[in-house]
């Protein structure tokens, strides 16, 4: 068989392995934390309604994200109808898109450049964004985080691609398909889908010290518009439907104020998102590091296409860690968007490197011992099942040492893939039972209390929506009615005059185990529910 050949087979088989492993197990697991359930049940309530406009979350105005994400389920509940695995179809398919513009990129560059050091760069960067753990748990929820880094990633794949084409026909598709994908990510994250793409572009600029060309100045008058109207198909709906409350709860509370103050109470100190990129990254990390110490030898002004993308990738990571670093409020997904750059910086170093790909082999079997030792003292897992969850990525990392790079390569992303599957299958759906609501209102649902109003627990924050459908009790203004004190609660219910079901900390069930007038349904480890009447 001809050695390219067996290559293009090799890449086919890998490239359907890597699209079944984004769409096992999305339904294995229940939501868990307070996005997923909300997110879902926001989707769920729009699709009944046959509503894609006003986003709702117990039929109150839900304005805290745009609508992409929300469209993507719906669509999914409308084929395959409402449940979790609909609901994460969508997020998968962006995953994989993020993927694939990665390795659009990398061909880009490879048609573009002579250099020996650009061939198979898409290849190899798109394995490591696929088998970057980041990018995997994100596609694994209902997140948004996953919409933008999708659409980021195009909007800036094909920006880089017009500027490495000398065809003006080919420029302005390109660009076009920029202008397009940056309304897209308004609609998928709201202004932050303005500020990664431009922001990114300038400082790609700003750190060649060149000013864009003719082309792309040209384009702003007419691909501006263009990124508007694309976002228009949303926000001019829901701007004349609701006005002022859109305007103040979206823009200004959910924009500004989330990135001004500590509002949504999520602080970190400034070092916070350099941390989490290496945490996203793992286990490529030690190879990122490698190549940002080694930009200082990147020619910065008149280089080759592969130099000018590699400056672009910098760009790309660098941008949206220093501007969420200053952010008042942090959360680990907001930098999900440097993946696919990050992805580019070390694809481009696979080839040369040595010590960092033997580093990344060490992370690989350095993560499998520590997630062992996690699994089996923190969760209390069997001993069994933590050294099964650990295997693939010990070995993995065992076995790199010791073959060569390309081999290596496929090695380690084996192992992060392996372990993935063996976590799906032992130990998410443990953990997860204790994070999710799920079970202890199915346990509700059997005792015949399927109708009964539902108290959530003020830290919760709406996690209990999808499953507890229509049922969560909130005041007048919108907000949850939440009382974490049982005997409140007892109040409430002799004032409503009906039994219903509360959630309270598990270190508080047995206080009230033997409490006339309470019945314990069931305890998850985290929290428990119980009746009221």
């Amino acid at each position: 068989m001809h050695p390219s050949t067996l290559a293009k087979r090799v890449f086919f088989l890998l490239l359907l392995a890597i699209f079944a492993f984004y769409f096992y197990g999305l339904g294995f697991l229940p939501f868990v934390g307070p996005d997923e359930p909300r997110y879902a049940q926001v989707a769920r309530e729009m699709f009944f309604r046959s509503d894609l406009v006003t986003p709702t979350l117990g039929g109150h105005t839900w304005f805290e994200k745009p609508a992409l994400l929300y469209w993507l389920m719906i669509a999914a509940f409308k084929i395959f109808g409402v449940h979790e695995w609909s609901a994460r179809l969508r997020p998968a398919v962006c995953g994989l898109l993020t993927v694939a513009a990665v390795w659009f990129i990398g061909r880009q560059v490879e048609r573009a450049s002579l250099l020996s050091e650009s061939v198979d760069l898409g290849f190899w960067s798109a394995l490591v964004c696929a088998s970057s753990l980041g990018l995997i748990v994100f596609s694994r929820g209902a997140s948004f985080d996953i919409v933008i880094t999708m659409t980021a990633a195009w909007a800036l794949g094909l920006f880089i691609s017009a500027e490495l084409s000398v065809q003006h026909h080919k420029q302005i598709a390109f660009l076009a398909g920029f202008y397009c994908f940056v309304g897209l990510s308004v609609l998928g994250k709201g202004l932050v889908g303005l500020v990664i793409p431009f922001g990114v572009v300038g400082l790609y600029y700003l750190i060649r010290r060149t000013w864009p060309n003719r082309t792309v100045w040209f384009s702003v008058l007419w691909g501006l518009p263009l990124a508007i109207l694309v976002a228009s198909l949303w926000y001019g709906p829901v701007i004349y439907r609701n006005g002022w409350l859109f305007i103040d709860e979206f823009f200004i509370q959910h924009h500004f104020a989330r990135y001004v103050s500590n509002k949504y109470h999520h602080p970190q100190p400034l070092y916070f998102y350099p941390a989490i990129l290496l945490m996203l990254l793992a286990p490529w990390s030690p190879i990122l590091i490698d190549s940002l110490i080694r930009a200082k030898n990147w020619r910065w002004r008149d280089g080759d296409s592969l130099d000018r993308i590699l400056l672009f990738a910098l760009a790309w990571v660098a941008m949206p860690v220093v501007f969420f670093s200053f952010s008042g409020s942090k959360l680990p997904g907001y930098i999900l968007p440097v993946i696919p750059g990050a992805s580019i910086l070390i694809g481009s170093r696979l080839g040369q490197c040595k010590l960092p790909l033997k580093l990344t082999a060490a992370l690989c079997l350095l993560m499998g011992v520590v997630g062992m030792v996690y699994l089996a003292r923190g969760e209390k897992l069997p001993i069994a099942w933590s050294v099964a969850a650990a295997m693939p990525f010990v070995t993995g990392g065992v076995l790199a040492f010791f073959l060569k790079r390309s081999s290596a390569v496929l090695t380690i992303a084996t192992a992060v893939f392996g372990t993935i599957v063996v976590v799906l299958n032992c130990v998410a759906p443990v953990v997860a039972q204790r994070e999710s609501t799920r079970q202890l209102l199915m346990e509700a649902d059997a005792l015949g209390y399927s109708k009964l109003p539902v108290l959530a627990l003020r830290s919760d924050d709406r996690s209990a929506e999808f499953y507890a459908n229509g049922r969560v009790v909130y005041n007048p203004t919108g907000q949850l009615t939440t009382l974490d004190e049982v005997p409140l609660m007892v109040a409430e219910a002799r004032e409503r005059g009906e039994k219903l079901l509360a959630f309270i900390p598990s270190e508080s069930i047995e206080q009230f185990s033997d409490t006339p007038g309470i019945e314990v349904i069931g305890d998850n480890g985290k929290q428990a529910l119980i009746c009221i009447y």
